[in-house]
């Protein structure tokens, strides 16, 4: 079989990614001693050891693909032993690189330390693509893992896996390769995989049907199949909604102009502008039409059938004792955590008088898709939906804390929302105007102003970490509509019976919902159902 055009410029990235990291490194080696601006920006702050180590594997990966266009290729010329050595030297220099970012916190991290994961990352994905089926314009290679009828899922998850683990752990470093060379290898790699799956030839990535319909066909995350797929949504049910109280003022579609207007005359100057639901101004998003992501097929097409790790929080709130972080694949995420709310088209109906009912306990713990910056990693994404006007207008600052003020942000930061029904963000407020765009599910906001940050009882340092833009008072326990944590005696009464007396106001966000929340304003946010959201930072 000939490799496709996408896979044999797959393989010409790589060769030119291991000759370059050789180049680097030699260079580096025979120019002495760095003075201390460069140790800051290149591998020569890792060491000449490190350096050294890391070059002789980009060697060894550089001449397999070289020995692609000889007689020999490199499964002949390396023997098992000596490629398992290679991908365990690759592993050595990232865990090593790994270490130096618990001795930082990350925006102090020397870059060196974040390019050499990246570097020793990309060598691993080359070698290991280089022993999968089907290697350049040369037929299939004896001797090596699968068979000819395609890659072995496990090997199409590695080569995803050590990727991924780069832009999510290290960023994605190096101002040669890292994230623009990830990008594009992503890109390849997708489009080579594709073509398999409709038969065009390229890289055999075979995705057998399983016997039976599931979201994966295992914890390696392939993702839905046949004929299911296409009737299958994200389910609307909702197993508690919270009554809106106090709603927040609700308008079609804005002109900037009026948008700006509304920050500049606010209706109190001291108070600053205030939340405001913004309707039908994202209904041309491809996300909500042609390219839908409450189409789980959709988002798995995108995510190499649910291959690509994404970092979850489980747990019902990050306050909450037992909170933690888990790096799992997309496909493991649908598949154990919003699965059990697949339908078909039709929405499923909600029973009677909900909002008078406390929500069930979920029987997993609550996994949350949360403050991910997911569209960086997934370009893909990043098409399907518009940053809005709004985020180009110009804000006023915070209303009574001018510290709290953020340097100006050349572009909005953009973070996605993910998860099952009951997630939830508690009571916080945040250094940026926010724009929340909600896309997929419903989901309950509940906001409070600056002036009664007293009454939101902050926080302080908690195991070292700053804590202060978030509350004592858990919103669910106090409504009675969760049941408080184990040992969450944190909230006195007092403090409780002062926070009620606040004045507050909240919404339901529906799809295609924005939802602007001006700088320094307190909110809870609850996801009704299965929830699909983005934030807009900017200022």
């Amino acid at each position: 079989m000939v490799a496709s055009s996408h896979a044999e410029q797959l393989y010409g990235l790589c060769a030119s990614a291991a000759r370059e990291i050789h180049e680097e490194c030699a260079s580096l080696l025979s120019a002495g001693p760095p003075n201390d601006d460069a140790t800051a920006s290149s591998l020569a702050g890792c060491g000449p050891a490190l350096v050294n180590l890391l070059s002789r594997q980009a060697v060894q990966v550089r001449n397999c693909y070289g020995s692609l266009h000889s007689t020999r290729v490199c499964s002949d010329r390396l023997s098992p032993d000596e490629r398992a050595l290679i991908l365990k030297r690759l592993d050595d220099i990232a865990s090593i690189a790994y270490t130096k970012f618990y001795a930082f916190i990350f925006k102090d991290l020397p870059a060196c330390w974040r390019q050499l994961y990246t570097d020793a990352s990309i060598l691993k994905f080359c070698f290991t693509l280089l022993h999968t089926p089907y290697v350049g314009e040369y037929s299939w290679v004896p001797g090596d893992r699968g068979s000819p009828d395609g890659l072995d899922s496990c090997e199409l998850g590695e080569l995803i896996k050590t990727l991924d683990l780069a832009i999510i752990l290290a960023g994605a470093a190096g101002e040669r390769r890292g994230r623009r060379w990830i990008d594009r290898s992503f890109e390849l790699l997708h489009l080579a995989w594709v073509e398999d799956a409709r038969g065009d030839g390229g890289i055999a990535f075979s995705d057998r049907p399983p016997r039976r319909t599931k979201l994966s066909t295992n914890s390696d995350g392939q993702g839905l199949d046949t004929n299911e797929q296409r009737r299958m949504t994200f389910s609307t049910d909702e197993p508690f909604t919270p009554p809106v109280r106090h709603p927040i003022r609700t308008v079609e579609a804005l002109p900037l102009e009026q948008f700006q207007a509304h920050m500049d005359r606010p209706r109190d100057q001291k108070l600053g502008p205030e939340p405001l639901v913004i309707r039908h101004a994202i209904d041309e998003w491809p996300s909500l039409n042609t390219r839908p992501w409450k189409d789980p097929t959709y988002l798995l097409s995108q995510t190499f059938g649910g291959r690509r790790l994404v970092p979850v929080e489980i747990g019902r709130s990050y306050v909450d004792e037992g909170w933690g972080q888990k790096l799992i694949t997309f496909g493991e995420f649908l598949e154990s955590h919003i699965g059990p709310t697949l339908s078909g088209t039709k929405a499923e109906p909600q029973a009677a008088d909900q909002s008078q009912n406390a929500p069930s306990i979920p029987a997993t713990p609550v996994a949350y898709l949360a403050q991910h910056p997911l569209f960086t990693q997934l370009p893909a994404l990043r098409n399907d939906i518009v940053i809005p006007d709004y985020c180009y207008t110009s804000p006023p600052p915070h209303p009574t804390d001018p510290s709290i003020d953020q340097p100006e942000l050349d572009e909005p930061l953009l973070n996605a929302w993910f998860g099952p029904p009951g997630t939830i963000t508690p009571l916080h407020n945040d250094p940026y105007h926010n724009v929340l765009a909600q896309v997929v599910g419903r989901k309950y906001v509940r906001l409070y102003s600056p002036l009664e940050t007293e009454r939101m009882y902050a926080r302080g340092k908690e195991g070292g970490v700053e804590m202060g833009n978030t509350s004592l008072i858990d919103v669910g326990v106090v409504e009675g509509w969760d049941v408080a944590p184990y040992n969450d005696d944190e909230a006195s009464a007092q403090s409780v019976a002062g926070f009620k007396d606040a004045p507050f106001v909240d919404c339901i966000l529906e799809p295609g919902d924005l939802l602007y929340i001006p700088i320094g304003w307190w909110h809870y946010v609850r996801g009704l159902s299965v929830s699909f959201s983005v934030s807009f930072w900017w200022n």
